[in-house]
């Protein structure tokens, strides 16, 4: 089936970088698309496909005229998101995902999951967000707090995550205390500066009204009036997950954030983020948000690349269970008894002296 849509404003804006969006469109709806005339997109294929194309692009157009701009990347996530899910249409996802301002940031989220976990946070104290890198857990979680501290919803910021090395041995780091942790931390501050003025959020820093501190300063304190970020989970022990999930004071508010596939705790360790999943499974008032691949919003290789991982352990993992199988099919020789009535032989142990 062929059909025309006419794209009278935004066309550049459609196609993309590299013609990214289009090209998307098109494997995702295993489409052919022909630009006619420079404002109309000719679209070829199967007839549910075309339709669904069309009202995606007829979505946008009507966007566009009335005044919506599609920033640099935004467009191609929310691409991701209509071409999955033949459910969700582009001008509800759009709308659905308004800009909030957060600090000198103003934000939308870009992805079902994104708005899920925003709402998850405002209506929980206590949230989980989960999933591969480059999904916005930690982003978001930082513009949710700054937002509540400039609000006057909380009185205080506390950062936190484990001060665990990514598989590499630094040894002694030079400098003072703070110096040693902050590479550590530095994620968090980076996530700040976006938000909010450097000298604003080093004054802040100073009073400590926002504290950015490892997860080993938390033993034995009780946070009231705070909004908590943990940063990082995958990498706490049970123990230390336990410890600070029960640091929660009045008035608090606490996000913790991890990526499941990138663990760097020693072997034998087991994650505090898995085990907190299994154990607050079910708990009334604890918000659990999953994010996956199509959800990040860094460059589209990092999509990929969280594709790549996922089906090499997902092939790795059915083969070792494939061989554990066929391990334990495989009958166990059973040594033969002697006859009855044999002698046996005891070899004689020479003597030592």
């Amino acid at each position: 089936m062929k059909s025309c849509i006419q794209i009278t404003r935004g066309i550049e804006s459609l196609f993309g970088t590299r013609d990214e969006n289009i090209r998307l469109l098109e494997s995702e709806l295993n489409l052919r698309t022909r630009l006619l005339d420079g404002d109309s997109l000719e679209l070829e294929g199967e007839e549910s496909q075309v339709r669904r194309a069309e009202r995606i692009l007829e979505d946008y157009s009507d966007l566009v005229h009335e005044g919506h701009v599609f920033n640099n990347g935004d467009l191609n996530s929310y691409m991701r998101v209509v071409t999955a899910d033949p459910n969700v249409s582009l001008r509800r996802l759009v709308e659905s995902g308004k800009s909030r301002t957060f600090g000198k940031k103003v934000l939308a989220p870009k992805t079902v999951n994104q708005r899920r976990y925003v709402d998850a946070i405002e209506h929980h104290d206590l949230c989980f967000g989960v999933g591969p890198a480059g999904t916005g857990k930690t982003y978001l979680a930082v513009a949710m707090a700054v937002a509540a501290y400039l609000n006057k919803r909380v009185s205080r910021i506390v950062l936190t995550r484990p001060a665990v090395e990514a598989g590499e041995h630094l040894g002694f780091l030079p400098g003072t205390l703070q110096q040693k942790i902050d590479p550590y931390l530095r994620p968090l501050y980076d996530a700040l500066f976006d938000m909010m003025d450097s000298e604003k959020v080093e004054k802040l820093v100073e009073r400590n009204v926002i504290e950015i501190a490892p997860l080993a300063f938390m033993r034995g304190r009780t946070l009231n009036d705070c909004f908590i970020i943990l940063d990082e989970a995958q990498n706490t022990t049970s123990e230390q997950m336990k410890m600070v999930l029960t640091r929660q004071g009045f008035n608090s508010k606490m996000v913790v954030t991890g990526d499941q596939t990138q663990i760097d705790l020693p072997s034998g360790k087991k994650s505090g983020l898995l085990n907190a999943i299994e154990v607050l499974k079910g708990v009334e008032g604890i918000a659990f948000v999953n994010f996956d691949d199509k959800d990040v919003v860094r460059h589209s290789l990092v999509q990929r690349i969280v594709k790549a991982y996922d089906r090499y352990n997902e092939l790795i993992g059915a083969g070792r269970q494939l061989a554990l199988k066929l391990g334990n099919d495989v009958p166990q020789e059973v040594p033969a008894e002697p006859p009855a009535n044999t002698a046996v032989v005891i070899p004689e142990v020479p003597s030592l002296t």
